[in-house]
């Protein structure tokens, strides 16, 4: 990514000859509508913007630092678009623009993509829906190909069967995202109160269940026609490219598209509440919650900062009045407040999860939720609240643009939305200008006294923990019948043969970032590299242990114990803390996982020996007082309780066991269980601090716009930590597996099973046979167009998603197949998993598919340093697993020149499902007969 640009001021600028001079130079039919100026102060994302003649919107941002590209193209249509009766339209006619258009073949989109080495993807909200593809810089033309082939050539290709399948993918990804999950439903039943019936924001993106039913492939032939047209789009592209040769392509494939239907920005009517509405529901939870909302502004209003603030003040973090007196005192596990904003409609969102603790009532929650709010009245707003809205705000947005990717999505937005690529100046402008008079004036006019919604939903057959009995119901609206007059469009008349598919220019050379190794004065090894895209810094201290080194007796404990970190030091609180980091727009975090418990700083770089005397604080001068402790331990008690209700926590923690057995660390979640977890006591925080926050267990990694010899003396605090290396805990023996064995864990009423198929399988290594089944394994399940994930989810409709891989640490390892598949298909599902890889071990990689591995994963590589979180990544795996720094050369090597009789051995040795147990997560008395039928031996378990 290119260094960031600092600008006094980022409104467009035409500069008279200049402008002229550039314009007469622009292909036929492109106009040059607005540059950026680049000036010496502020924070931007410099930008140029063009129109061509049948109304599309192109924005360019080029970034000569990193040999990729990202193409965002931006449709300014969402759900809220949608009438009532077809809600789900604009999220699965997202899905639809995957499948092919009149040149590409159906699920040869993502093929393409992938084998370019690029990543894709797609997303939907209720204003707006966007494609985007990151890919290595070569690629870029292939690309502008593929998503104006989608624009102007879709609607030939579009198919019953297409339809029917993607309804159905649709379907999988509701059921697994929302009615499978613990509060799933939430989101749309309060939208349903909080917004009047038949408001656009009133039904969900993903659409009503019976909405979906009702639709045909002719709804999506005019929906399409509707509003996907160049002059509701905005394509904006950033990075590595030649801007004339960019936006001659642009031209060339964009430009035949004729104009579509004109789009009028949608109303912005406030949202009024009669009375305070209250509405509760049962679910299949742990954990009852209270949400209340109060109905505000819109995107951008000019009250939206202020609003902002508020709620930061309320409900914003460890410095927050929420905090303060529901969560500091355990009423609640959880709470907070936040301010989303729509296009249309933004609300005050007041969360919290009770503590069944001290009761679980809604009602207790609701009345101290309320007494907050009047506490904020009395305290009113400090000096200090504004200059952290105002640091934090500049910091978020500078740590928000490390990636290409990040300033694209921001400009594309923008563009949309307010007409304006960049308005990162304005808003810093906005939130450093907010006053305290703005706070309470806000207050006064949206918060208090004001009606709201409030929703309980309780665990099943608790109703009386709800906060007030219902006295609203919402109506939904009945289908609306419309007179479509929209004509279908034709597909657009191409002036060239698109048929033929771009070619790409020579892959990228990539170089690995520049390394440099240090030690500290106490030995502790530094490794690092500088990176001068922003002015910020990466700090990560990992140290050897983790959850391996607890004992299973006290699993959760290095949890535990880091969470204890992140709160009171001996000479402060942790509200005192965290006030000063947020000062200091800088994070200090403690973790802990399976082999390691871990430090991450992130700070701008002026601000490192501040947020570094923090840091200090933190390890060496830890509080653990009884207070956090006990507070902390509920917390972690209550959130495993809580997890036993998630469909994917199960399967994993069982898998697990299956692999490991339950008196081996890996058998046993790092979180712990509520057996372990209950036994816990301040006395073994304070022992394992002792063994694992020792200087001979840490390492260090770092990435920062600093050379080496700047930022190793800023490291000096961590110079004076001691202690000797800890030894490492003896491995136990293994459990035998009982390859072939189907296990079923009953989750009654479950609306989707989750499959985990699995063995014991290679340790880690970077260039022998763990790396070499990898790729073994991606035309199998690591690709989106995998055999696997195109059999169940695009050809059977079974699924959201279906993978394959391998998982591996420097002592064992697994291989994993998984997927969420529809309840009545379980035993459907685990035949074609069975099937696909039987079919692979004894038929092996084709021909194709070597190829398209070779293709994607190597040109890939272009994309894995672009980040200072991606440097650290890469440097943490070489100081790890003792790495030598051009290792990825090697695997370059094996990649280019891997054999198919190699990678066929591979399959042959790693995928026999004798070998395997297979674990299903659903509703037992449903799937157990057909199980059963399939000739597997069957056991259930706990």
């Amino acid at each position: 990514m290119k260094r960031l640009i600092l600008a006094a001021a980022v409104s467009a600028a035409l500069a008279g000859c200049a402008a002229d001079t550039q314009t007469s130079r622009l292909p036929a039919g492109v106009k040059l509508i607005e540059s950026s100026v680049e000036q010496s102060q502020g924070i931007s994302i410099p930008y140029k913007k063009y129109q061509l003649a049948n109304g599309l919107t192109v924005v360019l941002h080029e970034d000569k630092s990193d040999p990729l590209v990202h193409v965002d193209v931006t449709y300014h249509v969402g759900s809220a678009r949608e009438v009532p009766g077809k809600s789900g339209f604009a999220h699965l006619f997202e899905h639809m623009m995957f499948q092919g258009s009149q040149n590409v073949a159906d699920e040869e989109h993502f093929k393409i993509v992938t084998e370019a080495g690029g990543s894709l993807n797609g997303t939907t909200n209720s204003d707006r829906t966007n494609y985007f593809e990151t890919v290595p810089s070569n690629q870029l033309e292939k690309m502008l190909w593929l998503e104006s082939d989608r624009m102007g050539y879709f609607l030939p290709a579009l198919t019953a069967q297409k339809f029917e399948i993607q309804r159905e993918t649709v379907k999988n990804e509701r059921a697994q995202r929302v009615d499978n999950r613990p509060y799933g439903r939430m989101n749309e039943r309060f939208s349903e109160a909080f917004y009047p019936k038949g408001h656009p924001y009133s039904w969900p993106v993903i659409g009503w269940p019976e909405d979906l039913e009702r639709a045909d492939v002719d709804d999506v032939r005019a929906f399409f026609s509707r509003w996907y047209g160049p002059n509701n789009a905005t394509l904006t592209i950033g990075g590595n490219f030649d801007e004339a040769q960019t936006l001659a392509w642009v031209n060339k494939y964009f430009g035949d598209i004729p104009r579509g239907p004109e789009v009028k920005d949608m109303p912005r009517t406030p949202v009024t509440l009669d009375k305070t509405r209250y509405i509760s529901m049962e679910d299949a939870v742990h954990l009852p919650l209270i949400r209340i909302g109060f109905p505000t502004v819109y995107a951008r209003h000019q009250d939206e900062a202020a609003l902002d603030l508020l709620s930061s003040i309320l409900g914003g973090g460890q410095t927050s009045l929420m905090y303060k007196n529901l969560v500091k005192d355990g009423y609640a596990v959880q709470a907070g407040v936040s301010h989303p904003c729509q296009e249309l409609s933004c609300q005050m969102s007041i969360y919290a999860l009770a503590n069944p603790a001290k009761g679980g009532s809604l009602a207790d929650i609701e009345k101290r939720i309320n007494e907050s709010i009047a506490e904020f009245e009395t305290r009113g707003v400090t000096d200090e609240d504004l200059q952290k809205a105002k640091v934090q705000f500049e910091a978020d947005t500078i740590f928000g643009l490390q990636s290409v990717r990040g300033k694209v999505s921001k400009l594309a937005y923008n563009q949309t939305f307010f007409d304006n690529p960049d308005i990162i100046a304005e808003d810093l402008k906005r939130y450093s200008s907010v006053t305290k008079a703005d706070v309470m004036r806000v207050f006064n006019e949206y918060i208090k006294g004001k009606p709201a919604v409030v929703m309980s939903v309780v665990p099943k057959g608790q109703t009386q923990l709800i906060a007030h009995a219902d006295n609203f119901t919402p109506q939904r609206q009945t289908p609306v019948v419309t007179d479509d007059t929209v004509k279908v469009a034709d597909a657009a008349v191409s002036s060239f043969d698109r048929s033929v598919r771009p070619s790409a220019t020579d892959a990228p050379v990539m170089t690995v970032p520049a390394l440099w190794r240090g030690e500290l004065a106490n030995g502790i090894e530094v490794m690092g590299t500088e990176s001068d895209e922003t002015p910020t810094v990466e700090l990560l201290v990992y140290l050897n242990g983790g959850h391996a080194l607890e004992p299973v007796s006290k699993a959760g404990l290095a949890s535990l114990t880091a969470a204890m970190m992140n709160e009171s030091s001996a000479k402060r609180s942790s509200e005192e803390l965290t006030q000063a980091l947020e000062m200091l727009g800088s994070q200090v975090s403690f973790g802990a996982s399976g082999n390691q418990s871990y430090i991450k700083l992130s700070a701008l770089t002026d601000k490192l020996p501040q947020t570094m005397a923090i840091l200090q604080e933190k390890l060496f001068e830890p509080g653990f007082t009884e207070a956090d402790f006990e507070r902390l331990k509920q917390q972690q008690l209550q959130g495993l309780q809580h997890q036993l209700n998630e469909p994917d926590y199960l399967a994993r923690t069982a898998f697990a066991k299956l692999m490991y057995g339950a008196d081996n660390a890996k058998g046993v979640s790092a979180e712990g269980t509520l057996e372990t977890v209950s036994g816990l006591t301040l006395d073994d925080v304070k022992a394992f601090y002792e063994e694992q926050y020792r200087a001979g267990n840490a390492q260090i990694v770092v990435v920062s716009n600093l050379k080496e010899e700047e930022i190793l003396p800023q490291l000096a605090p961590l110079a004076k930590w001691q202690g000797k290396a800890t030894p490492e805990p003896a491995s136990r023996p293994l459990p035998k597996l009982e390859g072939g064995t189907i296990y079923i864990l009953d989750k009654p009423g479950a609306a989707q099973s989750v499959i985990m198929i699995g063995k014991r399988a290679l340790p880690f290594d970077a260039t022998g046979d763990y790396f070499k089944a990898d790729l073994m394994n991606y035309p199998l399940g690591g690709a989106f167009n995998s055999r696997i994930n195109l059999n169940l989810r695009e050809d059977k409709g079974y699924t959201y998603g279906a993978r394959t891989f391998f998982n591996g640490d420097k002592d064992s390892g697994t291989f994993v197949a998984y997927a969420n598949v529809r309840s009545d298909v379980t035993d459907k599902s685990l035949v074609e998993f069975i099937r696909e890889l039987e079919q692979y071990r004894t038929q092996g990689i084709t021909g194709d598919e070597l190829a398209f591995m070779r293709s994607s994963v190597s040109q890939s590589k272009a994309l894995d340093y672009e980040t200072p979180y991606q440097k650290a990544g890469f440097i943490r795996s070489i100081q790890h697993y003792q790495l030598s720094p051009d290792y990825t050369t090697e695997q370059a090597k094996i990649i280019d020149s891997i054999s198919k009789a190699e990678l066929d051995k591979l399959a042959a040795e790693q995928l026999d499902i004798n070998d395997m147990v297979m674990l299903v997560v659903g509703d037992k008395a449903s799937i157990e007969p057909g199980l059963k039928a399939l000739g597997y031996p069957v056991k259930v378990i706990q």
